[in-house]
């Protein structure tokens, strides 16, 4: 029952290639339910966000081209286009794969923490929808453990590797809880509302949006919950900013320092943590000069991107062995299971046998046959039927000089007092 891992991921493929084969939460439960009722695939798990689709199969290897011409389909692929960015991973590269992705050590932005959640939705959702069954279910639960132990053990998501978190870091770093500060976002592009993002996340409830269009601006402000200015107004608001984060098109300042200095003198000089992340810059580098001002551009918050980056590689490189060992373990427990699964129909096949012939013997024994007769018949018979698929088998091992097979068999039937 091999395990298979089908997909296309920002590692082999652009943005419009991933988006062609994007699945919506909606979908799931529906494609889980048609890779299922593919011939061969006997346990499936969709994993589809905005950097990778992946499909984790079990079953037979024929059932590897099923899933990858499904896959094709869905996305309306060329055959060029999948033999250049799908890959397929089996059992224990598929193991580690998935392993390293619930680390995030194949995100876009290393070591980021939403990938688990997202595979836990799957997860479930492949459960509810009858797909995932004993062997996925394992090799996910071992999958989050596994990402668990990563990010406790070498905190690979503790430093901030995107301008916009890093700015927001820094302000709680300055001023420890953010939920009574004011800020001031000057700008309404992406920038700002990943900032205005993040803050929200921390529980900055007083957000102020100033930009040169007032309808832009309140249509930013309302996804936080904030106030909009237009960017005329921004003097009359500054006192109010212990954070300002600026990120316009302007191609000159739109902050000088007399309004700072006016602001901090209504604040009576509490201290205004300014960070301009415009290029070019939105506050006029003077400001910096001034007291209680702390200004960051933003050349120095990619110093500290480009530090934590490397903090981040450092721990993916750490994490290895902690991979290594997860693999290790469920590689164990999944061989182990395909063992039970033989041993199972070997003893269904000596049951079998043995209940018919006990039938038969006594049948024999009632019927006033000798006792000791029937039970010699009984064994012989039991051991022939037994051995007789097992020992055809080697024959032809043997004629065909398969010394691996015939290796096993020596050591599967080796008598413990040759040993």
């Amino acid at each position: 029952m091999p395990l298979l891992t089908t997909g296309i991921s920002h590692h082999t493929a652009t943005l419009e290639t991933r988006e062609k084969i994007a699945i919506a939460r909606t979908e799931y439960a529906s494609h889980v339910k048609e890779l299922h009722e593919l011939d061969g695939v006997e346990e499936v798990v969709v994993v589809s966000t905005c950097n990778r689709t992946e499909i984790y199969s079990i079953g037979p290897k024929h059932s590897r081209e099923q899933v990858r011409r499904w896959l094709q389909n869905m996305g309306d692929l060329t055959d060029a286009e999948m033999d250049e960015h799908c890959y397929v991973r089996e059992r224990e590269l598929a193991v580690r794969h998935l392993f390293r992705v619930a680390g995030g050590l194949e995100s876009l932005v290393l070591g980021e923490s939403q990938i688990v959640g997202q595979l836990k939705d799957s997860w479930q959702m492949a459960r509810e929808a009858g797909g995932a069954g004993k062997v996925l279910d394992r090799l996910f639960q071992h999958a989050f453990a596994t990402g668990k132990r990563i990010r406790s053990k070498t905190g690979i998501g503790e430093h901030p590797v995107s301008v916009a978190y890093t700015t927001v870091m820094l302000a709680k770093q300055i001023f420890g809880d953010l939920t009574s500060k004011t800020v001031v976002l000057v700008g309404a592009g992406e920038m700002i509302e990943l900032c205005g993002r993040h803050l929200h996340d921390k529980g900055v409830s007083s957000l102020i949006v100033a930009n040169r269009s007032l309808d832009r601006a309140t249509e930013v402000a309302e996804e936080f919950g904030a106030h909009a200015v237009a960017l005329t107004e921004l003097p009359s608001v500054l006192h109010k900013a212990d954070i300002v984060i600026s990120s316009t098109a302007s191609p000159e300042p739109v902050i000088h320092v007399e309004p700072i200095k006016a602001a901090l003198k209504q604040r009576r000089n509490q201290p205004m943590f300014l960070v301009d992340i415009a290029v070019p810059r939105d506050i006029h580098p003077d400001v910096g000069k001034l007291g209680n001002v702390f200004l960051y551009t933003i050349d120095d918050l990619q110093k500290v991107v480009d530090k934590n980056l490397s903090k981040r590689s450092e721990a993916a490189e750490a994490a290895t062995g902690d991979v290594n060992d997860a693999v290790n373990e469920f590689m164990r427990w999944l061989n182990s299971a395909r063992a039970a699964v033989y041993l199972q129909n070997m003893h269904k096949h000596a049951r079998k046998n043995s209940e018919e012939l006990v039938a038969k013997a006594l049948r024999k024994i009632n019927a006033g046959q000798d006792p000791e007769q029937v039970i010699t018949q009984l064994a012989n018979t039991l051991a022939k039927r037994i051995l007789h698929l097992p020992s055809t088998r080697l024959r032809e091992a043997a004629e065909e000089q398969d010394d691996e097979l015939l290796k096993v068999a020596n050591r599967l039937f080796e008598p413990e007092d040759t040993k």
